[in-house]
């Protein structure tokens, strides 16, 4: 089964903001790679959604998925749709703000 995959604006706007911050201090080639892989990842979860780890304790339904130890993304899978919640990097405590997600 292929799951549709949707984006929270939370999560657009985190991905532009990595954009913006890499891009600023390395480079846009830098930065358009980089974003381009984790949007990769996102994009492979309509084909294995439950590959990342489920993290029930902060939220029913959340699972994540890290890459690179470098960022989180953070998702649900309900019926056939993956939403993507956020992209969490360097360090950010992903937890506390999710706990509270609706």
């Amino acid at each position: 089964m292929i799951h549709k995959v949707h984006y929270l604006p939370e999560a657009e706007a985190h991905l532009v903001a990595l954009y913006d911050y890499l891009a600023a201090e390395a480079s846009p080639k830098i930065a358009n790679d980089y974003v381009g892989r984790l949007i990769g990842i996102c994009e492979s979860l309509s084909h294995q959604p439950e590959r990342g780890v489920s993290r029930s304790d902060i939220r029913p339904g959340l699972r994540t998925i890290a890459y690179r130890k470098r960022a989180v993304i953070a998702y649900s899978l309900i019926g056939d749709v993956v939403t993507i919640i956020g992209i969490f990097t360097g360090g950010r405590d992903y937890a506390s703000g999710l706990s509270d997600w609706s």
